[in-house]
């Protein structure tokens, strides 16, 4: 019998979180959770240690401490408690774990998912940020160090099953990611024009965050998945195709040099991804039923409208200008569409003011993680102030 894998579960208490602790409950001969790391929520991650009983328990947050010490003492555990970034980090990169699960929203997991890379750790990564404002980086220590990258995000994780080895190799054409198209599919720019954020959040086929609904609803979530797709698999923007397809059973697809095209289906949900991950290169359970495609019917695809939707050439412009220009691209975004969501600008809006703040900024090289800090509180600062400029 092969040995345990331990498995550190950054963002524990979320929702990717959970599904992981799923697929690891599963395989208890497998698969172990070490580590167990969340934000703040101090009666959540209680909660998990005593279903998991972890070696290591970690609380961003330092002020919630001592109620992560006090509550594994009255629980009667033997888990270790921690606090800050640093403690995650070093446990990241020491010897606590094998397997990084790195799920924490945001640029706040941006340092343990390279501390993960650099350790030469197997890093299932669900954490956007990482690679579209440090996919250089973050890629080139994973190189460095032996790690082995295995993404989460369902279409990424598509590609990578499609993938002899899960690389890319001569005889891959060229990747195709699907997209659902958002809630807004089929209606052209006329049309867009008064859309309003409750229309744009509420999409067709999942319940999500209002933010990550707006990048569905203008296709930029799946412009920051091209980036991704390029630092993760190695190809140029010109090789890295979009389709949408409304019924989202084809997560991705990949094109090989002899005509061949693979294509992953399955259901959505995490869990699939997340055990491939844990159990790569073998196939082990999810708890995620089988596909009937009897019972799903059709499967349709088409192309994206680039006059309708302009987010998804802008992510891929940036992507081309390299450097800082990705997080440029993502910081101006964020506040676009928080701004979209408070009514201060239109839907059509948004690309305008992301297109403003990438012309404001141009690229730069991005040596280390705080000049590419340093680009996203400029953009973010830029695009605030030309709001006005861009009010409905």
């Amino acid at each position: 019998m092969s040995a345990v894998r331990n498995v550190a579960v950054l963002g524990a208490t979320g929702s990717i979180g959970g599904s992981a602790l799923d697929v690891i409950a599963r395989h208890p001969q497998r698969l172990r959770a070490s580590v167990l790391a969340a934000g703040g929520n101090v009666d959540a991650l209680l909660a998990l240690c005593r279903a998991h009983r972890p070696d290591h328990a970690v609380i961003a947050d330092e002020s919630r401490f001592a109620a992560l010490r006090d509550g594994l003492r009255a629980a009667g555990l033997p888990v270790r408690a921690y606090a800050g970034a640093a403690a995650l980090e070093g446990l990241v990169a020491g010897d606590a774990c094998d397997t990084v699960v790195a799920a924490i929203v945001g640029a706040a997991g941006l340092d343990s998912t390279l501390a993960a890379a650099r350790a030469g750790k197997r890093l299932l990564l669900a954490n956007k940020e990482s690679l579209v404002l440090a996919g250089e980086l973050l890629t080139a220590a994973a190189r460095g160090a032996g790690a082995t990258i295995v993404p989460i995000d369902s279409e990424h994780n598509a590609i990578f099953q499609c993938l002899p080895g899960g690389r890319v190799d001569e005889g891959v054409r060229r990747l195709v990611l699907t997209a659902s198209g958002g809630p807004f599919r089929g209606r052209n720019r006329a049309e867009l024009a008064g859309v309003t954020p409750a229309q744009a959040v509420a999409h067709p086929k999942w319940s999500m965050g209002p933010k990550i609904s707006v990048d569905s609803a203008t296709l930029m979530n799946k412009g920051l998945e091209v980036i991704e797709a390029h630092h993760l698999f190695g190809l140029p923007d010109a090789r890295i195709e979009v389709l949408v397809h409304p019924q989202s059973l084809v997560h991705s697809l990949v094109e090989f040099v002899d005509g061949s095209t693979l294509a992953q289906l399955g259901l959505p949900d995490m869990r699939t991804a997340l055990a491939v991950g844990l159990g790569w290169p073998k196939r082990i359970a999810s708890g995620v039923p089988g596909l009937d495609l009897l019972t799903q019917g059709r499967l349709d695809f088409e192309a994206p409208d680039p006059d309708a939707f302009p987010c998804l050439a802008l992510a891929r412009q940036a992507l081309v200008s390299g450097g800082t220009a990705p997080a440029v691209l993502s910081a101006a975004n964020e506040v676009a569409v928080s701004a979209f969501l408070q009514g201060r600008i239109g839907f059509l809006n948004i690309p305008g003011l992301v297109a403003d703040t990438l012309a404001a900024l141009p690229a730069t090289a991005a040596g280390d993680l705080d000049e590419l800090r340093a680009a996203d509180a400029a953009a973010r600062r830029h695009a605030l102030s030309a709001i006005p400029r861009h009010a409905a």
